[in-house]
Protein backbone atom coordinates (compact mmCIF):
# COMPACT_ATOMS: atom_id res chain seq x y z
CA UNK A 1 0.00 0.00 0.00
CA UNK A 2 1.10 3.44 -0.60
CA UNK A 3 3.22 4.95 2.43
CA UNK A 4 4.50 8.45 2.84
CA UNK A 5 6.64 8.43 6.22
CA UNK A 6 8.46 11.69 7.51
CA UNK A 7 10.99 11.74 9.67
CA UNK A 8 13.46 14.63 10.83
CA UNK A 9 11.48 16.65 12.78
CA UNK A 10 12.24 18.20 16.54
CA UNK A 11 12.32 21.21 19.00
CA UNK A 12 15.29 23.47 18.00
CA UNK A 13 16.38 27.06 18.61
CA UNK A 14 15.54 30.48 16.04
CA UNK A 15 17.99 30.50 13.63
CA UNK A 16 18.64 26.35 13.19
CA UNK A 17 18.44 24.10 10.35
CA UNK A 18 16.75 21.22 10.30
CA UNK A 19 16.51 18.52 7.36
CA UNK A 20 13.30 16.76 6.86
CA UNK A 21 12.46 13.42 4.73
CA UNK A 22 9.87 11.29 3.69
CA UNK A 23 10.19 7.87 2.43
CA UNK A 24 8.04 7.49 0.09
CA UNK A 25 6.72 3.37 -1.58
CA UNK A 26 3.49 1.57 -2.71
CA UNK A 27 3.80 3.97 -5.94
CA UNK A 28 5.74 4.86 -8.92
CA UNK A 29 7.24 8.02 -7.50
CA UNK A 30 9.22 9.29 -10.51
CA UNK A 31 4.96 9.84 -11.77
CA UNK A 32 4.22 11.77 -9.32
CA UNK A 33 4.88 15.29 -8.23
CA UNK A 34 5.79 15.95 -3.99
CA UNK A 35 5.42 18.49 -1.95
CA UNK A 36 6.03 19.72 1.77
CA UNK A 37 2.99 21.07 3.66
CA UNK A 38 2.67 22.44 7.39
CA UNK A 39 -0.47 23.26 10.20
CA UNK A 40 0.02 25.17 12.76
CA UNK A 41 -2.05 24.70 15.78
CA UNK A 42 -5.32 26.77 15.63
CA UNK A 43 -4.38 27.33 11.39
CA UNK A 44 -5.20 26.06 8.23
CA UNK A 45 -2.76 23.91 6.56
CA UNK A 46 -0.44 25.73 4.33
CA UNK A 47 1.74 24.27 1.28
CA UNK A 48 5.55 25.43 1.67
CA UNK A 49 7.14 23.94 -1.00
CA UNK A 50 6.80 21.50 -3.93
CA UNK A 51 8.53 19.66 -7.04
CA UNK A 52 7.04 18.60 -9.52
CA UNK A 53 8.57 15.15 -11.90
CA UNK A 54 10.48 17.74 -13.87
CA UNK A 55 12.20 18.73 -10.90
CA UNK A 56 10.60 22.37 -10.97
CA UNK A 57 10.37 23.55 -8.02
CA UNK A 58 7.29 26.21 -5.73
CA UNK A 59 8.19 27.97 -2.61
CA UNK A 60 5.17 29.99 -0.59
CA UNK A 61 6.62 33.64 0.06
CA UNK A 62 7.41 33.35 3.57
CA UNK A 63 10.09 30.35 3.63
CA UNK A 64 11.88 31.36 0.06
CA UNK A 65 15.22 31.60 0.59
CA UNK A 66 15.26 29.95 3.96
CA UNK A 67 13.73 26.53 2.79
CA UNK A 68 14.73 23.56 -0.32
CA UNK A 69 12.84 21.00 -1.69
CA UNK A 70 14.91 17.94 -3.13
CA UNK A 71 14.57 14.48 -4.04
CA UNK A 72 16.21 11.59 -4.58
CA UNK A 73 14.49 9.51 -7.35
CA UNK A 74 16.81 6.49 -6.56
CA UNK A 75 15.46 6.14 -3.00
CA UNK A 76 12.17 7.29 -3.74
CA UNK A 77 12.99 10.36 -0.67
CA UNK A 78 11.78 13.73 -0.66
CA UNK A 79 13.52 15.98 1.62
CA UNK A 80 13.06 19.58 3.00
CA UNK A 81 16.19 21.91 3.82
CA UNK A 82 15.04 24.67 7.03
CA UNK A 83 17.81 26.93 7.23
CA UNK A 84 17.52 30.17 10.04
CA UNK A 85 14.47 28.40 11.23
CA UNK A 86 11.93 30.92 13.07
CA UNK A 87 8.88 30.55 15.66
CA UNK A 88 6.44 31.15 12.89
CA UNK A 89 7.90 28.14 11.24
CA UNK A 90 6.33 26.04 14.22
CA UNK A 91 3.84 23.38 12.88
CA UNK A 92 3.39 19.89 11.96
CA UNK A 93 5.06 19.08 8.47
CA UNK A 94 3.74 16.80 5.94
CA UNK A 95 4.47 15.39 3.02
CA UNK A 96 1.84 14.64 -0.14
CA UNK A 97 2.25 13.66 -3.51
CA UNK A 98 0.13 14.09 -6.70
CA UNK A 99 0.15 11.68 -9.76
CA UNK A 100 0.78 12.88 -13.07
CA UNK A 101 1.44 17.06 -14.17
CA UNK A 102 -0.11 19.84 -12.44
CA UNK A 103 -0.27 23.55 -12.70
CA UNK A 104 2.84 24.98 -11.45
CA UNK A 105 -0.28 27.97 -9.36
CA UNK A 106 -1.56 24.69 -8.05
CA UNK A 107 1.77 22.84 -6.91
CA UNK A 108 0.80 24.51 -3.28
CA UNK A 109 -2.78 24.14 -2.88
CA UNK A 110 -3.81 20.43 -0.86
CA UNK A 111 -6.55 19.60 -3.73
CA UNK A 112 -4.09 19.02 -6.00
CA UNK A 113 -2.23 15.80 -3.99
CA UNK A 114 -3.48 12.21 -3.22
CA UNK A 115 -1.75 10.76 -0.85
CA UNK A 116 -0.23 12.41 2.84
CA UNK A 117 2.20 10.93 5.53
CA UNK A 118 1.43 11.60 9.10
CA UNK A 119 3.01 14.54 9.65
CA UNK A 120 6.37 15.17 11.61
CA UNK A 121 6.43 17.84 14.12
CA UNK A 122 9.28 21.14 14.09
CA UNK A 123 9.30 23.13 17.12
CA UNK A 124 10.88 26.85 17.28
CA UNK A 125 11.48 28.44 19.92
CA UNK A 126 13.40 31.52 21.11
Amino acid sequence: QVQLVESGGGSVQVGSSLTLSCAASGFTYKHYYMAWFRQAPGKEREGVASVDTQNTTAYADSIKGRFTISQDNAKNTLYLHMNNLKPEDTAMYYCAAGEGRLSRSLLLHQSGYIYWGQGTQVTVSS
